[in-house]
């Protein structure tokens, strides 16, 4: 499993350790990736989802994960997040098209 955000595709960076002699040695800097349970209001489901702690920020501030997922770019999104976001826009339709019949 990649250590990568499945929301916002952040993966590790390398870069170098400096001690006070300006001595480099490798290292990598890796996204704090928390496993968490989000909630599809559209949908009525919970998705286990393995997430940055940044991402998890920007779920509750825009809303939900259906907020963020209608905003994200998809191309960011692992193919679990692609999916699901296809099956709240297709949720929202019905819905619209229920509401307005």
């Amino acid at each position: 499993m990649t250590r990568r955000c499945e929301l916002t595709g952040k993966l590790p960076l390398s870069g170098n350790n400096r001690s006070h002699a300006e001595n480099a040695t490798r290292r990598k800097f890796r996204p704090n990736l928390v496993n968490v349970s989000l909630i599809s209001e559209t949908l009525g489901r919970q998705f286990k989802l393995r997430i940055t702690a940044h991402a998890l920020k920007t779920v509750e501030h825009r809303g939900g994960l259906d907020a963020f997922l209608a905003k994200a770019k998809t191309d960011e999104l692992s193919a679990e997040c692609q999916k699901l976001k296809r099956e709240i826009a297709k949720a929202k339709a019905e819905k619209a098209a229920t509401a307005a019949a």
